[in-house]
């Protein structure tokens, strides 16, 4: 039977969650020009939009990754030939990705332990509606972020382990922090694990302006949530009519940039922060890049940061790559 672990931690002396929102909103606001994070994006009503969005036909990304990992997910299980493994997934969704790999792995007759670690508890609801536990597949859920979620993997379990970080999140970082994301990976891994990363390759930018401003406006309301958000845990008072999402290529950084704009001139309250912030008519706050890569970038990559390209997996036009690393570690 599958169950779920919620991590837990003495918070004495530290910020929780609800501060550390607010240490950021503040932060964000207070700053020329405003910015939020994107990781507030997912509580529980975000992720649940983000799940829509990725079923529609505007946002290419989900599709084209699907294709990748139904055709190649018994290869995976060929290339790492285990007879037991722990796959692990940063950020799960709905988990029916990790279903198409985890299948493979099981048809090869190999057992797996399958932690999904997620921030959000309503992905892991949804996610044991597409996977069910049996003799040879073991499911124990994670409910923290990424690398808090590792450290307790790792005390639980010495297998080889197959991390998976799907659908271009690595794009939500710039080329320096992704590089900091993975070196801090590789040292949370030992010497021959695996990762599995998917990246959104650069395209036609007609094509990537659809896919985050889609037809359905489930961006826009997914952006907007993170305010709602804000009004619902800090007690702020955004009128969301009165903001409207914006998201544009920007070529010089090859990424996807998104905002939200202020449609007139207006003061926002947030009681958690005793504060009013001021915005001009159409100021922006910005939320989030999405970077696109290149094949060059993807081995350059992979070569700063401690690991060796195993092999690239692309769909039939080349619009996405998941990419197959190895951890690299002197004298083992």
């Amino acid at each position: 039977m599958t169950h779920f672990r919620l991590l837990t931690q003495d918070s004495h002396g530290e910020n929780t969650q609800d501060d550390q929102l607010a240490i950021e909103v503040l932060t964000g606001l207070s700053a020329s020009p405003k910015h939020l994070s994107a990781k507030y994006f997912y509580d529980d009503i975000g992720s649940e939009i983000f799940q829509k969005i990725t079923q529609h036909e505007d946002y290419y990304l989900t599709a084209k990754e699907v294709e990748i990992l139904t055709r190649i997910s018994g290869q995976l299980a060929q290339l790492v030939d285990e007879q037991e493994i722990d796959i692990i997934e940063l950020g799960v969704g709905d988990g029916h990705k990790s279903k198409l790999i985890i299948d493979g792995f099981l048809q090869s007759g190999c057992k797996v332990n399958f932690y999904p670690i997620d921030i959000s508890e309503k992905a892991m609801v949804m996610l044991q509606e597409n996977i069910i536990p049996d003799d040879k597949l073991s499911i124990h859920g994670v409910v923290a972020e990424y690398f808090e979620g590792l450290k307790l993997v790792r005390s639980q379990s010495s297998n080889k382990q197959l991390v998976l970080f799907l659908g271009s999140n690595i794009g939500n970082f710039n080329r320096e922090q992704s590089q900091g994301f993975l070196r801090k990976l590789w040292m949370s891994l030992n010497a021959s694990d695996y990762i599995l990363i998917g990246y959104d390759l650069k395209k036609d930018v007609n094509k990537l302006t659809a896919a985050y401003n889609d037809r359905a406006g489930l961006t826009a309301k997914f952006n907007l949530n993170l305010l709602h958000r804000i009004n619902r845990e800090l007690g702020g008072n955004f009128q969301l009519e009165k903001f409207q999402h914006f998201g544009v290529y920007n070529p010089i950084l090859g990424a996807m940039e998104s905002y939200v704009l202020s449609t007139e001139k207006q003061e926002v309250y947030i009681e958690a922060l005793q504060r009013t912030f001021h915005f001009d008519a159409y100021e922006a706050i910005h939320l989030e890049y999405s970077f696109k890569f290149t094949p060059s970038d993807i081995e350059c990559l992979c070569q700063q940061t401690g690991f060796k390209v195993t092999k690239h997996f692309s769909d039939e036009q080349h619009d996405f790559v998941d990419s197959l690393w190895q951890v690299v570690k002197d004298g083992l």
